[in-house]
């Protein structure tokens, strides 16, 4: 049975399109415009909009491990991190049956609650590593669905998106956090296929 799904915080369209390929009507909302059927709008004013289901993912740049560690010294980075944080318990706390949060480990853990797993994109058939918590509502854990196993490197794992010291190796530049923040191919298509039914 086809449903009304809002991916939120998405400016790519992957999970939006995962779930539109299998006859969903599927949305993403940003505040940033993009291609396909895409809401320009903060996703707090259109969730009363008849969803099904609603995966966000908020933006993690004062949520996540690293970037609490510039707070210290900044407290107007601490007041945004004290911002994103109710904006995410405000999307999960949302009226929506069904709904999947997703950020990188961070704050959130400590500050709404532990989530309910943590994936990597090699759990999905990418040769890459980045730890991703999701906080789940009557949906159930997402199942793996192909293992790539890490080189080892000086004895420790190491996958395709890392350096030996296992940092990203992606360089710096401008478009660093957008590419960081899109969801692996793999990780979509199971979303798709694992919560894509009603009940």
């Amino acid at each position: 049975m086809s449903m009304r799904v809002l991916i939120a915080c998405e400016k790519f369209g992957l999970v939006r399109e995962a779930f539109k390929a299998r006859g969903h009507d599927a949305w993403s909302c940003d505040l940033e415009p993009s291609t396909g059927q895409h809401i320009v709008a903060d996703v707090l004013t259109i969730l009363d909009r008849g969803w099904d289901l609603l995966i966000a993912h908020p933006p993690c740049t004062y949520l996540c491990a690293a970037g609490i560690h510039r707070n210290a010294c900044n407290p107007k980075r601490q007041l945004k991190t004290e911002e994103a944080v109710r904006f995410a318990a405000r999307i999960f706390d949302c009226r929506i049956n069904r709904v999947a949060v997703e950020n990188p480990v961070g704050i959130l853990s400590t500050r709404y609650r532990k989530p309910d797993q943590i994936i990597q994109p090699y759990m999905f058939g990418h040769d890459a590593s980045k730890a991703t918590c999701l906080w789940l509502r009557n949906l159930a854990r997402l199942k793996p669905t192909m293992h790539i196993p890490p080189v080892m490197i000086g004895g420790l794992p190491r996958w395709g998106n890392q350096t030996d010291s296992g940092q990203n190796n992606l360089p710096e530049s401008e478009s660093r956090s957008d590419s960081r923040s899109k969801t692996y191919y793999g990780i979509a298509q199971a979303m798709a296929n694992q919560w894509g039914h009603n009940g």
